[in-house]
């Protein structure tokens, strides 16, 4: 008879796997296709590694505010991800070495923003201006 302690489901609550949201921001001079496959990289390095990729956006081509790495624009992307402490270790080294991405931010969060992300509720909202601007 296997006999289960209250400590030990405690425990296991206790260890709830944490939440982070990856930006990453990609050289100007990609094509869509690159970017994609960077994301891809950056999913198949969490998913080796006991974690789960649960959204990837693709926020597009934006400027810069200033100039990184003699780039002044860069493509966005966010990786909504569930995973253990060294999986983001290990995704922030691979990405780190990886020459094809000029800055990156792993931030934990408390949960994942259900829908889209703020950045993809912005151009919602520029689209439809354009196109009531477009009508008049």
């Amino acid at each position: 008879m296997v006999r289960i302690s209250q400590r030990s489901v405690m425990n296991e609550k206790d260890a709830a796997v944490p939440f982070y949201e990856h930006v990453f921001l990609a050289r100007q001079d990609l094509s869509q296709a690159q970017v994609d496959a960077l994301a891809a990289t950056a999913t198949e390095i969490v998913e080796a590694n006991q974690g789960k990729v649960t959204k990837t956006e693709t926020w597009g081509l934006k400027s810069l505010a200033y100039k990184i790495k003699r780039n002044r624009k860069a493509h966005f992307v966010l990786l909504n991800i569930e995973a253990p402490a060294g999986t983001v270790a290990e995704l922030e080294r691979q990405t780190q070495i990886n020459e094809d991405v000029i800055r990156y931010m792993t931030v934990r969060v408390d949960e994942h923003e259900a829908g889209p992300s703020a950045q993809m509720r912005k151009q919602d909202r520029e689209r439809s201006r354009r196109r009531d601007r477009e009508e008049i």
